[in-house]
Parts: C-alpha cells; structure tokens; sequence
C-alpha cells in the first residue's frame, strides 16, 4: 500500500520513521504519469531500500496559464499506477504548504537558464529550480532520478545540487521514446491522431539535419512552428510548436575530433 502524504511534516515524519538510514530514491513529477517517468520510478525501485514520488503541479514554471491549465494530470490515475509498481509513498502538497512565502522567494541562475528553454519561456527556469531545490530538501533521498528529455533542466539541477552542496546523487535516465521516435510527454496526450503521426517527425529531423539552419527549415517545411534548434556539445536540442502544444526534444549528435 503506497503512503500519500500531503504536507511537509507528515513526509518527514515518515521519512524519519519509516526509511531512518535505509536508502531512498526519490522521482520529483508534475503529475500525468507516462511510461518514461515509470522508467525513472522502476530504476528507482532497483537501486534503493525505499522510493518516494513526488506528484506537484509547480503553477511557478508556467509561463502561460493556459498551459498550466490545461496539463494533462489525474492524480487517482497516477497512484493506482505507482501503487501498482510498488512505490513507498506518494508526496502530494499543496501550493501553499510548498510555497508559504507565496513564491517571494526564489531561485535563479543566470547563465545557461537564459537561452533556449529559457529564453522562449521568461521565468520558467526561476520556478523549475526553485520548486526542486525545496522538493530535494525536503525529499532528503540518497538518490534522485530525473530524465535526460528536459537536457537543459537536468544540466540546471546538477549545477542546482554542486552550488548548494546538497547531499544527493543526481541519476540521469536515458530518454523514452515512442516506436515513432517522438520522445514521451505528457503534452503527446493534447496531440489529435494526425498530430501524433506528425510529431514523430521531429525526432527524425533533429537526427538527420545537416545543421541548426537545416533543422529548421525541414521542421517547417514539415508543419511545424519550430522555435529554435541549438547544437551543444554532444546535443541537439530543439523545441517546436504543434497543434498548438509545444514539444521539446534532444538527441546525440557526432561531433568532429
């Protein structure tokens, strides 16, 4: 039987008392479970004593209400599928017991949250690393589990976790995909039939373009609103604009020695 607990105190509590030195992975989510966040939760499940979700929809890194409004979560649907799993518990809070400051206060970075991401998304960054930097303090886990999907917010919280010295390890978990190649999301669920077809797409594109410039003219060309593609590193990222849902993505390129 999963535990839900729906406030700060009753997760420690049970933290101290049920896990004490044991150890705990912890899976930070919006809500709207799909099979890639169940792969971070299985890998969790594997690797430590005891595992704790957390289900939060963080309104904070919406930077449209519509979109926050319309994220696809139904928390009944969502335990069921952990309890089946076998998750210890389920950490549920409300805004106001995870933010009793009403969010004055906050976190921010000013490199790397600027571009991409956060250059199309004002502010997004602020709430993402505000929400997990109070999810990891008060989760209080050994390791905690997040997906390679969301690249640059997995970059963030790693530097998120070394700048402020948090006793965690950060467990990065390869990207799950549709047989199509279109990376799971739970925005897929807002995209008609046509729509799902056609995303597969940009998976395809961002692999097999040339270049940043090419990327973007195959996405149009294609059907899409691409809002940028960006080479980084051993990355490709991209983000793009369907239906009126936007997807993110990014894949390993080869990079010339």
């Amino acid at each position: 039987m999963t535990t839900v607990l729906q406030t700060v105190e009753a997760y420690r509590s049970w933290r101290s008392e049920t896990v004490g030195t044991a150890s705990l992975g912890f899976i930070p989510t919006m809500g709207g479970l799909h099979e890639g966040h169940l792969e971070l939760v299985k890998r969790s499940l594997v690797e430590n004593d005891h595992v704790a979700v957390s289900i939060f929809l963080n309104r904070t890194q919406f930077n449209k209400q519509e979109d926050y409004d319309k994220y696809p979560a139904v928390f009944e649907e969502d335990l069921r599928v952990l309890e089946e799993l076998g998750v210890d518990a389920v950490f549920a809070p409300s805004y106001d017991d995870m933010y009793p400051d009403d969010y004055r206060y906050k976190i921010s970075e000013s490199q790397l949250s600027t571009e991409l991401e956060g250059e199309h998304r004002p502010g997004h960054f602020d709430g993402v690393l505000t929400v997990v930097l109070k999810l990891l303090m008060v989760g209080n886990a050994t390791r905690a589990y997040f997906g390679e999907k969301d690249w640059q917010q997995l970059q963030l919280v790693k530097g998120l976790v070394e700048a402020f010295f948090l006793p965690v390890e950060i467990v990065a978990c390869p990207t799950i995909r549709e047989e199509s190649g279109l990376a799971m999301s739970s925005r897929n669920r807002r995209l008609s039939a046509e729509g799902l077809q056609l995303a597969a797409r940009f998976n395809q594109v961002l692999n097999t373009a040339e270049s940043e410039e090419a990327a973007m003219v195959a996405l149009s060309a294609a059907g899409f609103e691409p809002e940028y593609v960006a080479d980084r590193g051993d990355r490709r990222l991209g983000a793009v604009v369907l239906e009126g849902v936007r997807l993110i993505d990014n894949v390993e390129r080869k990079v010339a020695r």
